[in-house]
């Protein structure tokens, strides 16, 4: 008679520099879009926490902001959120671009790294973009004389390619477990947090660059009527009068463009119709405020 397989389960933080594709990985890996997406660094700011469960495993993921030199207080929290998720968790990701040079960024996680017992798994992510598939091979090399890992793997979280491999690795590194959440939980996010973050998401993506990183966004009210629809008010916040303009844009457009793209995608998750309204509001220097700091989230608490 065949032994019965054990099941696993842990928690996994994604680490690495800003941008360098932890949420869409994280995304990939989960099979649903929970953490928000662009091409501008420092695009998550808390500890998103999501769900793999199959049927001997489970695995939490906890995306972490990008590790950066901090230049204000919000990036003081954001890198204080990545350094501590590092010391509660069964495995870490570590993805890195496909290149050979160790810069600063990686110098500084190779340090945090270097406190931990915690079994780390190299991902060197983005090898899409390489010409041949060989020449993965000197960034595997440059990195595997920095510190043992108990994987390295080359993965492409765009298109897929490697992300199984990724999944079966991090299960070898779990103890066994109990499942800790039910096989139809994704995240425990609450749903006004994911309106708020996919509103944020779309100004990422279509601002200007000097704009986005000085933006929060609020939802002060999320209500679901009689007739399924769900409405929701939220507020966009800048640092500058300035650039309220360039949100709102001229004749509101830009903000009109930002509320669509931000509504259609909250109708195809909750599947129902949402009424999406939001506002724009100016707090200077906010991301150096303790008290907006609070209002917003980004406090350790949270």
């Amino acid at each position: 008679m065949s032994e019965e397989k054990a099941f696993r389960s842990g928690f996994v933080a994604l680490i690495g520099r800003p941008n360098v594709g932890k949420s869409t990985l994280m995304n990939r890996m989960i099979g649903q879009k929970i953490a928000i997406t662009s091409e501008k660094p420092q695009t998550t700011r808390g500890r998103i926490q999501t769900v793999y469960t199959d049927d001997d495993a489970q695995i939490i993921f906890l995306d972490t902001p990008g590790i950066m030199k901090a230049k204000n207080r919000l990036d003081t929290y954001m890198v204080g959120v990545a350094e501590k998720t590092l010391t509660e968790v069964d495995a870490i990701l570590w993805l890195v671009e496909p290149s050979t040079y160790i810069g600063a960024g990686e110098q500084r996680v190779i340090e945090l790294l270097g406190r931990v017992k915690t079994p780390v798994l190299l991902v060197i992510n983005k090898v899409d973009m390489l010409e041949k598939r060989e020449r993965v091979l000197p960034v595997i090399e440059a990195f595997r004389g920095q510190r043992e890992f108990a994987e390295i793997l080359p993965v492409s979280a765009l298109t897929g390619d490697g992300v199984d491999e990724v999944i079966a690795c991090l299960k070898k590194c779990l103890p066994e477990g109990p499942q800790y959440y039910d096989e139809d939980t994704v995240t425990d996010q609450p749903m006004r947090q994911i309106a708020a973050e996919l509103v944020r998401e779309k100004a990422l993506r279509l601002l200007r660059e000097e704009i986005p990183h000085g933006i929060a966004v609020t939802v002060e009210r999320m209500e679901e009527k009689d007739n399924g629809l769900v409405a929701v008010e939220a507020t966009i916040v800048c640092e500058k009068e300035s650039h309220k303009g360039i949100i709102i844009g001229k004749g509101g457009a830009m903000l009109k463009k930002i509320g669509t793209q931000a509504r259609r995608e909250l109708e195809e998750m909750m599947e129902t119709r949402v009424d999406l309204r939001l506002w724009v509001k100016v707090r200077k220097e906010w991301r150096d405020q303790e008290n907006f700091l609070r209002e917003y989230g980004y406090t350790d608490k949270n």
